[in-house]
């Protein structure tokens, strides 16, 4: 098997590329050679994916079976159309990472394959779209909507969407679980997002890498929805941060209107926090009778913390200062209560 990853030197990338080295499968990966070290054993290729001459000289590097694209998140369709269009007879298949943020319904209400999609062309520059007044639909949502339709168009039925809601994992670059992990290390009354039962359904990248693997064998094609099956409840993700850090802590569940109150934002400051009634109910069976396997939450916790604390660090990203609440804000809250 010979796969073409684009990107491939951190977090879900450099997982496929390590996965299917693995595998004893041939890797090349297409990356500018700026974030991250190229993964040992695969031929790597530097280059800009929007700009066409170095597209048409890693054409040259081909064919392969499939591609793997897990590095179109910050581009326009265009820019995806260009990259497809210019790979679409050197490679049979296509595997490309989405996010549920292309539902039209995301994150207000449950949903499945069968759910509308925004409407984005497949020739859109970086200006298509809007964010809505309540921050949904996302600008963000139409562009990769339209990155999907750009490389349907290129690969037809040869196109495969898988579409994660959160990855976590070692070599996260988000910072979602590291603040957690660090906050119950500190331990003390922790502020936390009732209700406490509240089911999550966060992905370990390496699930996500394994499942895109399987795809570029597979004879499928569309979208697949990639979320845990089984999620866990918030205090029992909150419990796995403890019992991994050796945190003395105690969560202090708030109520949503008293968090909103003190002005603390949903998804970013307490990281995976959102009231929306869909955010957490985005069906996966579809991915799992098609080979998704998910490893149990308290795993990805657990290894996430193990790098974390051996001083990993992520490549830098600007989505990681977003994260977290101050600890003064934090503690202003609790003494209110």
């Amino acid at each position: 098997m010979k796969i073409l990853v684009i990107g491939g030197t951190w977090f879900l990338g450099k997982a496929i590329a390590e996965g299917a080295l693995a595998r004893g499968w041939t890797v090349t990966t297409f990356n500018r050679g700026r974030s991250g070290s190229d993964v040992p054993g695969v031929e790597a290729v530097h280059g800009d994916r929007t700009v066409r001459e170095d597209l048409l000289k890693l054409a040259q590097r081909g064919p392969w079976d499939a591609v793997i694209d897990t590095s179109s998140s910050e581009l326009a369709p265009r820019d995806v159309l260009l990259a497809a269009w210019s790979l679409q007879n050197r490679a049979g298949r296509w595997v490309h990472i989405s996010t549920v943020s292309v539902y039209e319904g995301w994150p207000h209400q449950p949903l499945t394959e069968e759910s509308p999609l925004l409407d984005c062309p497949a020739d859109a520059d970086e200006s298509f779209g809007y964010t809505g007044e309540d921050g949904s639909p996302t600008q963000y949502g139409f562009q990769k909507a339209g990155g999907e339709r750009a490389v349907a168009e290129a690969f037809g039925d040869a196109a495969v969407f898988l579409r994660p809601g959160v990855i976590l994992g070692p070599g996260e670059y988000v910072g979602r679980l590291p603040w957690w992990l660090e906050r119950a290390e500190r331990g003390g009354r922790i502020l936390a997002p009732a209700p406490a039962e509240q089911r999550i359904q966060p992905v370990d990248v390496r699930d996500v890498a394994q499942f895109a693997l399987h795809q570029a064998t597979s004879s499928s094609s569309g979208g697949f929805n990639v979320t845990h099956p089984d999620g866990i409840s918030f205090s029992g993700f909150l419990d796995e941060c403890l019992a991994a850090t050796g945190g003395e802590g105690a969560p202090v569940w708030v109520d949503a209107s008293v968090l909103a109150k003190h002005g603390v934002k949903q998804w970013t400051e307490l990281p995976l926090w959102r009231t929306h009634a869909g955010v957490w109910a985005v069906d996966s069976q579809r991915a799992v009778e098609a080979g998704l396997r998910c490893r149990p939450i308290a795993e990805t916790v657990a290894d996430t913390w193990q790098w974390w604390a051996a001083d990993g660090r992520p490549v830098d990203h600007p989505r990681w200062a977003e994260h977290g609440i101050a600890l003064e804000k934090e503690a202003g809250i609790l003494a209110s209560l």
